[in-house]
C-alpha cells in the first residue's frame, strides 16, 4: 500500500472520496494475470466501488459536490480517493447505502442483461442457473422473481438450499448426477429455454442435458476452472445455442441511453432492498492482504469488501 498525492481535478474531472469497494473474482483473476484486461504495472486493483464527490472541475455539469456515485470499472477502486472524468461517474440515489451501491455495477447488471438479451421470456417461464449462491446468482433470483420468471438454482452445498429458497428461489437443488431427474420432478417437466453458467466443466454439461431443444446457455464465469466439454449429440439433436456474456464488453457497446435505462431499473430494485448483497466482513485498506486471502477462499458467508 502506497500513499499518493492527487492533483486537483481538471475542468472535466471530479475528485471522489471512495467509501467502499468489493473484492470480486474478476479482481483476483486480474491480480493473477488471468483476466483479459491487464493494466500497466504498477497498478491499483478493483473493478467496482462507490464514493462521494468532493470537488468538481469548472466545466462539469449534472454533478454536484456531495453526490453519491459509482466509479468506472477501468479506474482501480481499492483506494481512498481518486480524480476521474466526471462523465464516467454514475450518480446513485442517496438512499442506497454506499456499500451496496459499490456492488451494483457488475453482478446485478450482469444478471439483468443475461435475463433480457438472449431469450425472450414471459412471466411463468423457467430459468436454470448454477453457482446460484454467487452474487450474480442471487441477483438473478431477485430480478427473476420481480419479473415473474421462475428459477431453478443449482448449488454445491446443502446448507444453501433453504437460504436461497428464503431469498426467492423457486427450486434449489444440489449439483450432482441426479440433477436432471430432480429438475423434471420439481418443475413438472417444464421446458427451460435459458441457462446461466458460471461454473463450466461437468456442471455446465448437466445444464445442457436439462434444457429444452433450441435453448440458450449463457456462460459468464468459470468457477470450476474446467472447460466446456459437450457430446456432439447435444448440438446435433438439441441444437443448443452456446454464447457468453462479459459485462465489460456490454459497457463498451451499450449506448448512453441503454446504460441509463438499465441503471434506472437496477436502482429502482435496490431502493426497495431487492438487490441487497450479503457482506461477510468489511476490511480496511491496511488489511488488504488478509482481505484478499479471505476473498480467495470458498464457503464464505457473503462478500468481502473494503470500507474506507
Amino acid at each position: 500500500m502506497e500513499e499518493q498525492k492527487l492533483s486537483a481535478p481538471a475542468a472535466d474531472e471530479a475528485l471522489v472520496r471512495v467509501v467502499a469497494a468489493p473484492i470480486n473474482p474478476a479482481d483476483l483473476n486480474q491480480i493473477e494475470g488471468k483476466y483479459p484486461i491487464r493494466a500497466p504495472l504498477p497498478a491499483t486493483p478493483g473493478f467496482e466501488g462507490a464514493g462521494v464527490v468532493e470537488e468538481i472541475g469548472g466545466s462539469v455539469q449534472g454533478l454536484t459536490v456531495g453526490t453519491h456515485v459509482i466509479l468506472p470499472h477501468d479506474l482501480g477502486t481499492w483506494r481512498e480517493a481518486c480524480v476521474v472524468k466526471a462523465a464516467k461517474l454514475i450518480a446513485v440515489p442517496g438512499e442506497i447505502k454506499p456499500e451496496q451501491a459499490a456492488m451494483l455495477k457488475i453482478n446485478p447488471l450482469t444478471a439483468w442483461r443475461m435475463l433480457h438479451d438472449f431469450v425472450v421470456l414471459q412471466p411463468g417461464d423457467w430459468v436454470i442457473q448454477n453457482a446460484a449462491n454467487s452474487a450474480a446468482g442471487r441477483a438473478a433470483i431477485q430480478i427473476s422473481r420481480e419479473l415473474g420468471y421462475k428459477t431453478v438454482n443449482v448449488v454445491r452445498r446443502a446448507e444453501l438450499i433453504e437460504e436461497l429458497r428464503a431469498e426467492g428461489g423457486d427450486v434449489v437443488l444440489l449439483d450432482n448426477e441426479d440433477l436432471r431427474e430432480a429438475v423434471a420432478a420439481e418443475t413438472d417437466g417444464a421446458s427451460i429455454r435459458l441457462a446461466l453458467n458460471a461454473v463450466g466443466g461437468e456442471s455446465a454439461l448437466r445444464l445442457a442435458k436439462i434444457v429444452a431443444p433450441e435453448a440458450t446457455i449463457v456462460t459468464y464465469g468459470a468457477m470450476s476452472l474446467r472447460p466446456l466439454t459437450l457430446p456432439n449429440g447435444l448440438l446435433i439433436f438439441k441444437n443448443l445455442h452456446f454464447t457468453g456474456f462479459w459485462v465489460n464488453k456490454w459497457y463498451e457497446q451499450a449506448t448512453a441511453t441503454q446504460r441509463s435505462e438499465t441503471f434506472a431499473r437496477i436502482f429502482e430494485l435496490a431502493r426497495r432492498g431487492l438487490l441487497e448483497t450479503k457482506v461477510e466482513r468489511a476490511y480496511s485498506l491496511g488489511e488488504f492482504a488478509e482481505a484478499v486471502a479471505r476473498a480467495s477462499e470458498g464457503k464464505r458467508d457473503g462478500k468481502v469488501v473494503f470500507r474506507m
